[in-house]
């Protein structure tokens, strides 16, 4: 069975960095199209960035360049590095990740909270 792992959320002051990670088990082909979501309560999910098989980004224009997407295919593994956080960036983040061709998968989302 396909899952995804998430990790590297927390609480963070203004102005801090996080990076959070999803990392794809189970059995599997080919990685492709990944991405990072965020929720905040009573919000529709966004979409804060991607990244294909051949390593294009693509970002919400709203993060002003503060957030960097990267992918390690070797370790089944996406990741979302943080910076210059605002407390408008609070939120729950989501990975989802192609597997094998076939269908995206979520995680079970990752509570990021910053403070002030």
């Amino acid at each position: 069975q396909v899952q995804l792992v998430e990790s590297g959320g927390g609480l963070v002051q203004a102005g801090g960095s996080l990076k959070l990670s999803c990392t794809v088990s189970g059995r599997i082909f080919s990685l492709n199209t990944m991405a990072w979501y965020r929720q905040a309560p009573g919000k529709q999910r966004e979409l804060v960035a991607d990244i294909t098989n051949g390593g294009r980004t693509n970002y919400a224009d709203s993060l002003k360049g503060r957030f960097t997407i990267s992918r390690d295919d070797a370790k089944n593994t996406v990741y979302l590095q943080m910076n210059s956080l605002k407390p408008e960036d609070t939120a729950v983040y989501y990975c989802n990740v192609g597997v094998n061709w076939a269908r995206s998968y979520w995680g079970q989302g990752t509570q990021v909270t910053v403070s002030s």
